[in-house]
């Protein structure tokens, strides 16, 4: 497997954790009569993410913003591995990108700033430099 790949495995890994910590959290707040609802906003009275404590939210948004950017990092291990452009700055970037996220979570859920901006910036852009190392070389 190339590092690449393995990188993208444990990010999928981490998204797991996110979305069990996340469930828990929110599970103890409102209770399994509101998180196994079909949450049609008829019957709730806001939106779940609204109904749990800042730090839930926190957790919310965090696993929301690692699904967004777990596409992008997944089209970019992609085109490196199918395009057979793997090379040492392909796997520094994908492990940088792997670091950030882990970084990512703690610093939304405590609300670190301006960190938690310049820590999803150092991902986004290890993701962007993948795909255009693909491009260009």
């Amino acid at each position: 497997m190339t590092p690449e790949l393995e990188a993208l495995a444990y990010a999928a890994l981490l998204q797991g954790l996110q979305f069990g910590w996340m469930s828990i959290r929110a599970n103890l707040e409102v209770g399994p009569g509101v998180t196994t609802s079909p949450r049609d906003p008829d019957r709730l009275t806001k939106p779940l993410v609204e109904m749990v404590s800042t730090k839930t939210g926190r957790l919310f948004r965090a696993m929301n913003n690692h699904f967004e950017a777990l596409i992008m990092f997944t089209i970019a291990v992609l085109v490196v591995v199918l395009g057979d452009k793997t090379t040492g700055f392909s796997a520094a970037c994908a492990w940088t990108y792997l670091a950030a996220r882990v970084l990512y979570v703690p610093a939304y859920y405590f609300g670190w700033r301006p960190w938690r901006s310049l820590i999803w910036m150092v991902g986004f852009l290890a993701t962007m430099a993948m795909i255009a190392s693909a491009i260009l070389f």
